[in-house]
């Protein structure tokens, strides 16, 4: 008798059809990982391993057989688990070809070594002592309703709103940020933008000329990844700072992270858990990028709400003040009932509500 890893397949729900540069969304599959003891089955560490298609490197059709694997691999582990560093058994486990159960692996131990009371990280914030500011993401579709997501999110107290571009008319994009501005200032409201990669390099740069009279914080991967040299001109030549995303994901080895930050020197790098292989890598990342000045701000990657509590939590361990992309809670009918909370364009765990795991089995 021994630790145990079983998982759960489930299958989110968009409340709306989700757009961006990539597409449209109205489903996410996620996998509940759970680490049981076989001696106390009830007290179990929950995890979530929720890769993301089209953009998650261990997005691939073998994936559910991968999982299955691993789980069996690590299930009647004898060692006493507090004697391992966590981050280096998921890394001799897992491997950095699966960076989404790298996460939910970590996810899970932390959680069981806490007594399997959904506290990842024993912080101010898991005790309700803390909140985190958050963006508001305003998802792209027609203008008119991009609008009407806007002044949804200024109504409901939001001070930094991030807008998805790309996708619709360059110029009608322009005139809903050219809307905010004429109601809310830079010192009232921050504004950032996210490209996806969606504009090709001949002509970011005059987009991104264009799009700076809108005295915004940031625009997100404004070229796609794997441009390096292209995207480090752009961070030189353009007044509007840059913050990699999708350029991040599959580097795994410390000294391409290394050889990539010093390559294009970005303003900001944004950190997703589940893309990036956990928070072991996320530490790194945050490590070398602070040694190098360089900002960072935590993003969730449409994780139902047991991934985006871990990596809450997680983001609540450090003394970073700007606004987090930890807003995604909302966004599915059948989410997992958690003390989560939003008010005010912030979030919040309340540790007087319950979790609601009936879902799962």
């Amino acid at each position: 008798m021994g630790l145990r890893a079983i998982y759960q397949k489930y299958s989110l729900q968009f409340k709306f059809e989700a757009g961006t540069s990539r597409g449209v969304l109205t489903e996410k599959d996620s996998y509940f990982l759970k680490i049981v003891d076989e001696k106390n089955p009830t007290v179990f560490g929950l995890g979530e391993c929720s890769p993301l298609k089209g953009l998650s490197i261990d997005d691939i059709p073998s994936f559910e057989q991968n999982l299955n694997e691993i789980c069996q691999a690590f299930s009647g582990i004898k060692a006493d688990l507090f004697a391992w560093d966590i981050y280096s058994l998921v890394q001799e486990l897992v491997g950095n070809d699966f960076p989404s159960i790298q996460f939910g692996f970590e996810t899970a131990l932390l959680d069981w070594t806490h007594g399997g009371k959904r506290i990842i990280f024993d912080n101010p914030f898991v005790h309700g002592k803390q909140s985190l500011a958050i963006n508001g993401l305003i998802w792209m579709g027609s203008e008119e309703w991009m609008q009407q997501q806007i002044d949804e999110k200024l109504r409901d107290g939001y001070q930094c709103i991030k807008m998805k571009i790309g996708a619709i008319d360059f110029e009608q994009e322009c005139r809903l940020l050219q809307y905010i501005r004429q109601h809310y200032s830079a010192s009232q409201v921050t504004l950032r933008v996210d490209a996806n990669g969606a504009f090709a390099p001949t002509e970011a740069a005059e987009k991104l000329r264009f799009l700076a009279q809108f005295d915004l914080h940031s625009i997100e991967q404004p070229i796609r990844a794997g441009q390096v040299e292209e995207m480090a001109a752009l961070c030189k030549q353009t007044s509007l700072p840059i913050a990699l995303d999708e350029e991040l994901i599959g580097v795994m080895e410390r000294q391409k992270k290394i050889d990539l930050l010093e390559a294009i020197q970005p303003p900001f790098i944004i950190l997703k858990p589940t893309l990036l292989g956990g928070f072991g890598h996320c530490q790194e990342w945050i490590t070398l990028a602070e040694e190098r000045a360089i900002g960072w701000w935590m993003t969730s990657a449409l994780e139902s709400n047991i991934g985006l509590n871990a990596i809450s939590q997680f983001t609540a361990q450090y003394n970073n003040l700007l606004p987090q992309g930890l807003g995604t809670g909302q966004l599915y009918t059948n989410n997992i009932d958690s003390p989560l909370e939003i008010n005010n364009g912030t979030l919040r765990y309340n540790p007087s509500k319950a979790w609601n795991l009936h879902e799962l089995r």
